[in-house]
């Protein structure tokens, strides 16, 4: 019988072609135009996970978009692991700025992909990385080297805020049950510099809006007497920092759990150069938090930003009006002890405060979730590095994300099991972004590690 990693080069490119075939279709769950997608898409990774080994493969309808469950139980003796993963995606906007279409992924060399990376929506959030999942089962079932029973769960709606998982996993605890869950949504530092993820940043999402006369009205008419929505919603957002980058909103900072002088130097020795950082961003100068490391910005502080502002006429050419309205969405990234909730409830009363008289001030919560800070020193911790020191020839560093993955918690609370955060992406793929692109180097290399790292989990976890 092949060995795994034999029958893993063996299928290379059949791989590759199956997942180039999912991110074809537009899994967007924001937007309800795309719900018959995004059904399709649950469609499909049911099919897959069949077509790779699981022995029961359901999709279970919520309120909202369906979440694929599949599992397969080598033996009930043996230790359980859940994977979780998600088949939705951001919406692609602004088109007019990739250079392929979104949904027709295609595979581009690039400096830091010399072997080719996929340009599509969702190639590494998170098709190409909850996919390195399903193969890499397959690899085990058809050679026979399955060491742990695996259950899969797949959702629809974790762009959205995952509404709907959580009464899903309290409804199906039992089935559900596991002794740990892994999740591949997260980055590497760099491609030969591997990393776990052991902290993640909440998150309270809100959309504001301000009102001021009861239509659009003429500038030069009523302008300078009529308060202006849109510049009273930029003064409003721009008081929320001062000049050090420091939130304003009172009693934001309250329960932020300050990192010791030696958490953050360990942190700092993380190789990272601020000159590459901005080269790739395209900017001359960095604008966070003063007081603090990029690296710390990014991972151990709370932030708040504008994530997207509208309001008034902004088609071609020229309007002079003066908007009856202007918007805002803003995301607020917590740290460790911050409430999502308590957040969004102080941010609500203080920006309702500081609309002047003139207009009204309405600020709608979206969704949130509670930051989370995970374990190294646990088995399934040990056996990720231990996997990926394999792999890639060097122990993985332990580092803390700036992004939200809000189930962490929830699985934590409801299903009393710790999480491991294994990501193969990289922060420069573009996520979110237009040019989202996955490299096939990580996509590969993930479906190397997880073999090994149920290996070691099972061995370690017999151990414990």
């Amino acid at each position: 019988m092949k060995t795994t990693q034999e029958y893993i080069e063996e299928n290379r490119a059949r791989f590759l072609d199956e997942l180039l075939e999912l991110l074809k279709i537009p899994s967007i769950s924001a937007d309800p135009k795309f719900k018959d997608d995004v059904a399709k898409t649950a469609t499909a990774v049911a099919d897959s996970l069949r077509n790779a080994g699981c022995s029961m493969v359901e999709v279970f309808q919520t309120k909202g978009h369906p979440i694929v469950y599949g599992e397969h139980i080598t033996d009930p003796g043996l230790p359980t692991v859940l994977v979780y993963g998600h088949y939705d995606v951001q919406p692609p906007d602004p088109l007019d700025l990739w250079d392929s279409p979104p949904f027709e992924p295609v595979i581009k060399k690039t400096a830091i992909h010399p072997d080719g990376a996929i340009f599509a929506r969702g190639s590494c959030d998170d098709k190409g990385q909850f996919f390195m999942h399903v193969k890499a089962f397959e690899a085990m079932v058809r050679t026979g080297t399955l060491a742990v029973n695996v259950k899969f769960m797949i959702e629809g709606e974790e762009e959205v805020g995952s509404s709907n998982l959580g009464d899903f996993c309290r409804e199906n605890k039992k089935m559900l049950a596991c002794d740990m869950v892994i999740i591949s949504d997260t980055s590497v530092l760099a491609n030969d510099t591997p990393s776990i993820t052991v902290g993640l940043r909440g998150l309270s999402y809100v959309e504001v809006e301000v009102t001021g006369p009861n239509k659009d009205l003429h500038s030069g008419v009523y302008g300078g007497a009529v308060a202006n929505p849109a510049q009273v919603l930029c003064d409003m957002i721009a008081s929320l920092k001062d000049e050090n980058k420091h939130i304003t909103i009172p009693g934001f900072y309250d329960d932020v759990v300050e990192v010791t002088a030696s958490e953050r130097a360990a942190m700092n020795m993380a190789p990272f150069s601020k000159k590459d950082y901005m080269a790739g961003l395209g900017i001359e100068e960095t604008m966070g938090e003063r007081g603090y490391t990029v690296l710390e910005q990014t991972s151990i502080r709370p932030t708040l930003e504008v994530n997207g502002i509208w309001g008034g006429y902004i088609g071609e050419g020229a309007k002079t009006v003066l908007p009856s309205k202007a918007s805002a969405k803003i995301s607020m990234r917590l740290v460790p002890n911050q409430k999502s909730d308590k957040i969004t409830e102080l941010f609500k009363k203080h920006f309702e405060s500081l609309a002047p008289a003139g207009v009204k001030v309405t600020v709608k919560p979206h969704h949130g979730g509670e930051p989370v800070v995970t374990p190294s020193d646990t088995p399934e911790y040990q056996a990720a590095a231990q996997a990926m020191l394999e792999t890639y020839g060097k122990e993985p560093i332990p580092v803390r994300g700036g992004g939200s993955i809000p189930i962490v918690a929830l699985f934590e609370s409801v299903l009393g099991v710790k999480t491991v955060l294994m990501g193969f992406g990289l922060d420069s793929d573009d996520i979110h972004s237009p040019n989202e692109h996955y490299g096939l180097f990580n996509f590969y290399k993930g479906i190397d590690t997880i073999p090994r790292f149920f290996a070691h989990y099972a061995r370690l976890k017999a151990k414990s």
